[in-house]
């Protein structure tokens, strides 16, 4: 983890942005533009033609794919670029976020406020399980980086004060916090809280995680097909799971 890289890397991106049409139409492209530019500083290696997709960065490392969701739309590619070279998946995660309202009429930009919601490693499951089969190849790794933000919404919603169903506008990356690198199939042991006691249930993998329960039993499921908890019976219901540590061990 780089903080100086980090800040330089938004700082970049910030100014190039305040030339050209600032916030209100960017999605999610200040999150992708300074991560392009964090992970690889040489523009070079930025939208490179890899057989017949673009890939976000292509260097002598391989191949980087940036993807703050959908990542069922990376599928084609990585059938493709998987042929090729390594291929890393970024995927960032906001943990602490500060909320700002734009009125659309206005322009006004509203004092920010923090969410109550705090982000986690574990939040990425429910995109792992969109490219779960693909999940087992050695060439593919994953690159989770928790950061925090800004974001910015366009008070445009369908409730009395226009904020539910309202539109995104941009997140704005403010502090590198965490970054964690899954390489291997034993990397995935990360996701397994230390404090998780065995053996457990999908109930108990929420609460351990502070996600919900729809969340926790797609995280058990990858982790089960990726070998690194097992299933050794039933509570009930609900299935009783426990670390693979002899097949950890071999990693």
């Amino acid at each position: 983890m780089n903080i100086n890289l980090f800040e330089k890397a938004c700082e970049e991106v910030f100014n190039e942005e305040l030339g050209s049409n600032g916030i209100g139409t960017y999605g999610e492209k200040t999150v992708h533009s300074v991560l392009k530019n964090y992970l690889e500083p040489n523009n070079a290696n930025h939208e490179v033609k890899v057989g017949s997709f673009i890939a976000d960065i292509c260097n002598e490392e391989g191949i980087i794919e940036i993807q703050t969701r959908h990542f069922d739309k990376l599928r084609k590619k990585l059938a493709s670029f998987l042929t090729y070279s390594s291929v890393t998946i970024v995927y960032p995660i906001p943990k602490t976020k500060w909320i700002r309202w734009i009125n659309p009429q206005s322009g006004e930009i509203s004092p920010q406020r923090k969410s109550p919601k705090t982000g986690k490693p574990y939040n990425i499951f429910p995109e792992l399980y969109k490219i779960k089969n693909y999940l087992t190849d050695p060439n593919l790794h994953i690159h989770i980086i928790l950061m925090n933000m800004e974001e910015y919404r366009l008070l445009d919603g369908w409730s009395t004060d226009k904020k539910k169903g309202s539109t995104k506008c941009d997140r704005i990356p403010t502090e590198l916090i965490e970054e964690i690198s899954i390489d291997t199939l034993a990397d995935y042991q990360c996701l397994i809280p230390s404090t998780l006691e065995e053996p457990f249930t999908s109930t108990d993998y929420k609460k351990a995680t502070g996600i919900p329960i729809s969340h926790a039993q797609i995280g058990l499921n990858i982790l089960n097909h990726l070998g690194v908890v097992n299933r050794i019976g039933k509570k009930g219901n609900a299935y009783l799971y426990s670390r693979a540590d002899l097949y950890l061990n071999d990693q």
